[in-house]
């Protein structure tokens, strides 16, 4: 039976006795000329070896199974795994593994993959923000990843520095790869039909490996962060009193002296507001706080 189409695919889930879960924000893809496209989008060759996150009724995985030479196909919903099972519906060099995909180890998969990591997902939307900071805390171990998020999110991952989207993911994200918009999909594309739109992004992680001086990138996240949880405060005010600096340097004026000094040599004004700072100029006050710091 077909599953592609939404009649197709209300059929094929209410005969096999399953529906989309709400708890993990399932929406089929039923359009099998997009899947098509996503997977060209994708760059798939016939040498890849693909990591699929959300298998659900194959409809992204088939074509990436006739493009790729494995697909291993990461799905956290059991009644679908069964179904598949029971059915014999995947190509023979589709792997499907039962898991969360927050909780795999990219690292294991990366060796189960023989190499750097291309992935391809249809992501719920209730993961998407952990499964990007996922990204990049494993960005050593990937080539790029081709993904499904709701506009708002990629439109994050892409803003542009002063403006209201620029955020922590857009920065950390920004300091380990690019990101590039492929297609806009309507509600239409998927079974339950979302409220918004959808956009496919394909994130290259090879682009920025030698693009910045060495820097600790741990700092770096502590510095993002602390200065984003704060965005109206300059960044002279935020970093003074974060644990960060406080917890290396007891006393309160001698922190903010560290700070002010790393703000003046890395060329930034101590009133200056995170949404202000580009990447470059993060890793660039990463630098001087981390001397300082030693």
């Amino acid at each position: 039976m077909s599953k592609y189409g939404n009649s197709s695919t209300y059929d094929t889930l209410k005969n096999n006795k399953l529906a989309p879960s709400k708890r993990f924000g399932q929406n089929f893809l039923v359009n099998r000329h997009t899947a098509e496209a996503i997977v060209r989008a994708g760059n798939v060759r016939p040498t890849d070896i693909i990591m699929e996150v959300g298998v659900g009724l194959g409809a992204l995985t088939v074509p990436l199974a006739g493009a790729a030479h494995h697909v291993y196909g990461f799905e956290i919903d059991s009644g679908i795994i069964r179904f598949h099972e029971e059915e014999g519906d995947l190509p023979a060099n589709v792997t499907l593994i039962h898991q969360d995909i927050l909780a795999a180890d990219f690292t294991e998969v990366a060796a189960r993959c023989g190499g750097k990591l291309k992935i391809m997902a249809n992501l719920p939307y209730s993961i998407s923000n952990p499964f990007i900071f996922k990204l990049i805390d494993n960005a050593s171990l990937i080539e790029s990843a081709t993904i499904m998020l709701q506009k708002e999110v990629a439109e994050r991952l892409m803003a542009e520095p002063s403006t209201k989207a620029y955020g922590v993911p857009t920065v950390l994200l920004a300091s380990r790869a690019t990101v590039k918009k492929m297609m806009t999909l309507g509600p239409g594309e998927f079974h339950p039909r979302p409220k918004i739109d959808s956009v496919v992004v394909t994130i290259d992680f090879t682009a920025k490996r030698d693009a910045f001086p060495e820097y600790d990138f741990q700092l770096f996240k502590q510095i993002v962060r602390t200065t984003f949880n704060q965005r109206r405060k300059t960044i002279l005010n935020t970093l003074a009193g974060a644990a960060v600096l406080t917890d290396a340097v007891e006393d309160k004026s001698a922190a903010k002296e560290i700070c002010q000094l790393a703000i003046a040599e890395a060329h930034l004004s101590p009133q200056a507001r995170p949404e202000t700072l580009t990447v470059v100029d993060f890793i660039a006050l990463t630098g001087e706080l981390g001397l300082r710091l030693g």
